[in-house]
């Protein structure tokens, strides 16, 4: 199938032959003829399945024809994190040439006044994170009586955030004839309770299984006898040395062992760094426009930090920790492997994390191969050396054998309680905005 089948008009065409694209992916093949028809579609797929361009080009078709009003958009776009908002106004940006249609991104981390701005001038598509939409709602500086087309994107990750409630909140003040497109990675049974009471009669389009892994990615597992961050570290670096290594997504469970395990592999001559929402914006934006240029190798991230990348060509991603959730392994190997490239994903595994990895293989119904690393025995009693021999200095150098930083307990910090509110949650997800660099585009600048 080719997008002139599609019923997508030719300036449209044009510019996705413009952007590199000449055949529409599953997703895109089974969701665009009834979204330009003007039915409802829920769509269960995966990150990295092109489902962005198989809602942003109906919605385009569809806007190219009439004019938005001031504080009046024609369509709302509906994302959980700031980054993937980011990145669908950058799709929307590519598709959209050429068109007459004006944009609004309502994100946490840039200044609220130019938004308002472009706003008060009418806005045919507002891309938002829950939070801000609110906000800019609340002070009166948006109606969202005029929307045509609503869009929810991963709303099983709305769910993980707590964001249902909004999510709700937001659809009863948009008119209950608007058209809905619904995507979703899996359908838990609170997602499927949303597509119940408000799609109508939607077109179910499902490119893959959810909680399948792709068959592009070759996974392994890197097994060590014990849980101590030095040894994980060393059992890492080891992986990451490895020849066919070109670049790689370093996943850590907590966020203070991402700047740990980021020191570590500058300490050992490795171009990597830290991703977290205790960063600079700037300095989130610039690390990852270094990560996708190539001139950054290696990115250290929290999954929350790292949810719906889309860099298309990462070879490698490493687990130093096993995610809790086995649906979360899904995600982190999903960042490679894309756009029918080969990838590879190795997990560091300890006797700790056997009832992850029993969980996880359950999950994807298959066993992962382990992965034996030359020199990792060796590398590993060395860095056991200085245990073994209680205290005492050993007269044997190690390249990881000056004291560590102290480690935090396990033990998650208790937390003074805020009241419950989920209204701001999307400004302090921690999560980047994805990839502008030093070229902010229009829409971001204060």
């Amino acid at each position: 199938m080719t997008f002139e089948e599609l019923g997508l008009s030719p300036k449209l065409l044009e510019a996705i032959t413009a952007a590199g694209y000449s055949e529409p992916t599953p997703i895109q093949a089974g969701a665009i003829p009834p979204a330009v028809q003007g039915r409802d579609v829920l769509g269960i797929a995966q990150t990295g399945t092109g489902k962005t361009a198989s809602f942003t080009l109906p919605l385009i078709e569809k806007l190219s024809r009439g004019r938005a009003k001031a504080r009046m958009p024609r369509s709302l776009i509906i994302a959980p994190t700031r980054e993937l908002a980011a990145q669908v106004a950058e799709n929307f940006e590519t598709y959209a040439q050429g068109q007459k249609l004006t944009m609004a991104l309502l994100i946490g981390g840039v200044a609220f006044q130019p938004q308002v701005d472009i706003l008060n001038k009418g806005a045919d598509v507002l891309i938002a994170t829950p939070g801000r939409l609110l906000d800019h709602f609340e002070r009166g500086g948006l109606l969202l009586t005029g929307v045509q087309m609503l869009i929810v994107d991963e709303a099983d990750r709305m769910l993980d955030m707590g964001f249902i409630p909004d999510l709700e909140r937001i659809f009863s003040l948009t008119p209950p004839r608007k058209q809905t497109l619904f995507f979703s990675a899996t359908m838990p049974k609170e997602i499927q309770s949303l597509v119940d009471r408000f799609l109508t009669t939607p077109e179910r389009v499902e490119v893959a299984r959810p909680a399948t892994t792709s068959a592009n990615i070759q996974q392994y597992l890197v097994r060590i006898d014990t849980a101590t961050p030095k040894a994980k570290r060393t059992a890492l670096r080891l992986a990451m040395s490895r020849d066919d290594v070109k670049n790689g997504i370093i996943f850590s469970n907590r966020k203070r062992d991402v700047d740990i395990v980021a020191r570590s592999l500058k300490k050992h001559g490795f171009s990597a760094a830290p991703i977290h929402g205790d960063l600079d914006q700037s300095a989130r934006t610039a690390t990852l426009a270094d990560f996708k240029s190539g001139d950054l190798k290696f990115l250290i991230a929290s999954d929350v930090a790292a949810r719906g990348l889309d860099i298309p060509d990462v070879s490698h991603v490493f687990n130093y920790d096993l995610p809790h959730h086995a649906d979360d392994y899904v995600h982190r190997i999903g960042r490679t492997g894309r756009a029918g490239r080969s990838g590879e994903s190795v997990s560091i595994v300890t006797p700790a994390d056997e009832k992850s990895l029993t969980a996880i293989e359950k999950l994807i119904t298959q066993s992962i191969e382990n992965l034996v690393l030359e020199g990792l025995e060796d590398a590993l009693a060395d860095v056991a050396a200085p245990t073994r021999s209680r205290g005492r200095k050993s007269s044997a150098k190690s390249s990881d054998s000056k004291p560590e930083p102290k480690e935090a307990p396990t033990k998650e910090p208790r937390v003074k309680k805020k009241p419950r509110s989920n209204r701001h949650a999307a400004d302090r997800d921690h999560t980047p905005v994805i990839g502008f660099g030093d070229h902010l585009p229009d829409f971001m600048k204060a």
